[in-house]
Order: structure tokens, then sequence, then C-alpha cells
């Protein structure tokens, strides 16, 4: 399925309680706030440093690059399988040589080795004895066992590269998301400080005109209460900051800390709004689908080969040491020593050599039911592709939707904002004059607040949109190249 969602800003709560300055201090905090975002030192995080950051740091990413260097080294395994068998064994040993007739089979049975004469009764008789074994077992035929062993290799490794690459590309979504809603954040924090200190001002007036007796004293109590209740609004935003930058930090893998955040950007509207994106099937999520059906469909074949014989070259060269003598028997049974270095010495050597042909009969029944086992995982597998097919193109259209909407947004924020202003200048004035009372200037407050909330959502949102557009394209240089 696919993991990345739309970023979305959820600052519900702060989109109430907002109000207009005074002409004056609102001017004083647009330039204070101006000389913040045009400092250049080093301190500024961009978008691009922080999606770097992350994908150098993030575990899973890791994690992933990890298995994929697993993968490379399980391809040279498979390779080597096509190499001889060579096997070295030594062995010195203790014990009887007591010999009798009669037939075993050695299935699934352990049992000694030992040979030498027949005895009426049984004997205790012990010497050393050694063996010295080498072995060469070469499958020179396999019928394409590890030929296709090797190409499901080779495909595993694609698969876990394209997981590394999509989850690659979803981090980067992700990170760019939070991002932009802790630079959301931000500014509603700045909204909701200069709604307090308007709220501030406000009070300050209505005080000084409740003691000069021009006004009632219940205009004093409406305006502490706005004023509280602008308090509550901006500890609401320094909470919700405070949680955008502690998912930023998660996100980069850095300890949680005060970021500060490339502005600049929010000042235009992107130029890649509306160009065209790649294809589907090149969308890294697809990608790494389609990878799964191409290992799954490889296994298909590999095991299918299992039901073919394998033609062998062998060879084995052995010795043997013995401290019974070689006239040890009924009539001789005391031609044996203890000497550790007279039975450990080879006295006797064989050797064999040839070609052979293995093949289980009954293996053709069994690799049919894998192979059939492993095409329903197969279509399984491209049902699952389809799913996520069908949910890009979905979001490819929803995206351009979300384009259109965020820009309508950002055209009318202005219109509400010049309205919101010039009404609470105008009640501010009227107020001072007498000609309002205070249920005027507190709601022409809220609406300014408001609208001010508004501004920043819109011109965050149009990001957001070209963030969605690339996540559903899976082309993020639609979004990143922005930022050059």
């Amino acid at each position: 399925m696919i993991i990345f969602n739309k970023p979305q800003i959820m600052f519900g709560p702060l989109q109430k309680n907002i109000s207009l300055p005074l002409r004056k201090r609102y001017v004083t905090n647009t330039i204070v706030f101006s000389l913040l975002v045009f400092q250049a030192d080093s301190q500024v995080l961009t978008l691009k440093d922080a999606v770097s950051t992350a994908i150098e740091n993030y575990g899973t990413i890791k994690a992933k690059s990890d298995y994929v260097k697993a993968s490379q080294v399980l391809v040279k395994e498979s390779s080597d399988q096509h190499l001889p068998e060579f096997s070295l064994g030594l062995q010195n040993v203790y014990g009887t040589a007591n010999g009798v007739f009669g037939p075993a089979y050695p299935g699934k049975v352990l049992g000694a080795s030992s040979s030498g004469p027949f005895f009426l009764e049984q004997n205790w008789n012990s010497a050393f004895g050694a063996l010295y074994l080498a072995n060469v077992n070469w499958d020179v035929f396999t019928f394409g066992k590890v030929r296709e062993s090797v190409k499901v290799a080779k495909a595993q490794v694609m698969r876990e590269t394209q997981n590394l690459e999509q989850e690659k590309f979803q981090h980067e979504i992700r990170v760019a998301g939070a991002y932009l809603n802790l630079l959301a954040a931000q500014r509603l924090r700045i909204s909701q400080q200069k709604n307090l200190d308007r709220a501030n001002e406000i009070r300050s007036v209505v005080v000084a005109r409740t003691k000069n007796g021009l006004i009632a004293g219940v205009d004093s109590s409406l305006a502490n209460a706005e004023v509280s209740n602008a308090k509550i609004a901006l500890t609401n935003a320094l909470d919700v900051e405070k949680e955008q930058a502690s998912r930023l930090a998660q996100l980069m893998g850095v300890p949680n800390r005060e970021f500060n955040l490339d502005t600049l950007f929010l000042n235009r509207l992107p130029a890649s709004l509306f160009d065209s994106t790649a294809q589907a099937s090149e969308h890294p999520v697809l990608k790494y689908f389609q990878s799964r059906i191409d290992v799954s469909r490889q296994q298909e074949i590999s095991f299918d080969r299992l039901k073919f014989p394998v033609v062998s070259l062998f060879g084995v060269i052995q010795s043997r040491g013995t401290g019974f003598g070689e006239s040890y028997s009924a009539l001789n049974p005391k031609d044996y020593n203890h000497d550790y270095w007279s039975g450990i010495k080879p006295a006797r050597s064989n050797y064999v050599v040839g070609v052979g042909i293995f093949w289980n009969l009954v293996n053709p029944i069994k690799v049919a039911h894998q192979v059939a086992a492993q095409q329903f995982t197969s279509q399984g597998l491209k049902n699952e592709y389809e799913v996520v097919s069908q949910q890009l193109q979905s979001q490819q259209i929803l995206a351009d939707e979300k384009i259109k909407h965020a820009l309508s947004n950002y055209q009318e924020a202005p219109v509400q904002i010049k309205a919101a202003s010039d009404a609470y200048l105008q009640k501010t004035v009227m107020y001072t004059n007498g000609l309002a009372n205070i249920v005027d200037i507190t709601q022409a407050l809220y609406t300014l607040n408001r609208a001010e909330t508004d501004r920043e959502i819109a011109n965050n949102n149009v990001w957001q949109a070209l963030l969605y557009k690339a996540a559903a394209s899976g082309d993020f240089t639609l979004f990143v190249n922005e930022f050059q």
C-alpha cells in the first residue's frame, strides 16, 4: 500500500479569536518579521538541506541500504553454486573390529563402520585406526538450476534496490510535508503573537477611557477577556509549533531543537504547478511493486527447474591405517597391538572416479505444487500492483483539483486581509471617538485574526498542493527544483 499521505495543516483551534492591529503596531511587527525572514546566516535550514540530512540519517533508509548490500552478496553466493565440492577428511579412532553376517540398510540411522574377521564369539580386542579421505563432487550439468538461482538472486537485488528507492522517495515527501507544516505553525504563531499585541493595545485604550469615565467598566472586563483568549491561542500555537518541530527532527534523525526555516519561497507561487508529470509506471512505489512480481515470476522458473536431474562428476581417494595385523583372524586373534603410531600409519589406499546422473522421479510431482503456489503468489502481487496503480491515478486527478482550490484561496486571501484590516482600523477609530462599542471592536479583532490565519494557511497550502502532486506522480524533483 502507499504509505505517503497529503501533508495537511491541522490548526482548527487556532482559527478563532483573531483580531486586527493598530496600524502603527502592525507596520512595526511586519518590519521586524521581515528582518528575521531575510537574515542570511548559517542557521537557516533550507528545505533541500532538511531532505538531504534526513536521507543520510534516517534509520529505516540505512537499514534498507544494508538489505541491498546483503542481497548483492547473495548473488555471489548463488553464482558460486557451480563450483565443485571438495572435501578433506581425517579420522583417528580406537575400537574393536568384529565382523558379522547379516543385512543392514543405512537409512536415517547411525552405525559404526567397523570391519574385521568373523569369530565364534564376541571379543573386545581393540587397536588404533585411521582414515584419510579426499572427495570431489561436481554437478557439471543441472539443467539450468544454478542459472535460474542466480537470476532469482539478481531479481531480489532489484527488489531491495527499488524498496530502498521508494523508501527514500516517500521519506522525502514526509520530510517536505513536515517542513511545510512547521513553517505554517511558525507563521501562525507569529499571527497569534500579533493578535495578542493588538488585544493588549485595545485593553490599554479601554482602561484609559474607563478611568476617565468615558465608558462603562464592563468594557475593561471584556478587553481583559480578549487578552486572556489571545494568550491561550498563542499558547496553543506554540504547542503546535513544538509538535511540528519534534516531528521534523525525528524525520531528519537529529536531536529536537529550534529550527530557523527558509520563508522566502512563500512570497511567490511555484512555477511548476501545472507542469506535466512522469509516466505512472515510473513511480518509485509502482516500480517496487513491479520488482516483487518479477522476483515471484523468476522463482516460478527456478522451482520448475527442480524437476530435472543432475549430472555429476565425482572422485574419491582414501587411505586407511589399522593396528590389526594382516593375519588377524579366529586362528590368530593376537595379531594386533595398541601402538598409536602403527595404528594411524596408512596401510591401504583406494580411489574411485566416475560420472553419475541423479534424479528423484517423485520431484516433478512435488515441484508442480511449488510452481502452482508461486503462480498464485505472482497473481496476488499483480493484484496489489493494480490497486496501488489505481490509487495513484486517483491521487493525480485529486492533486490537480487541490492545486486549483489552493490557488483560488491564495488569490482570495489578500481580499479578506484588506477588508478585515480596513474594518479593524475603522472600528478602532470609531471606538476611540465613542462611535462604536467594545463588541464591534472585538468582532473586528476576531475577523482580522481569522483573515491573517487564512492567509498563512492559503499561502502554505499552495506548496502543500504541489507537494501532493509530486507525491502522486512519483517525481519529487517537480517540487524540490523550486528551491534551487
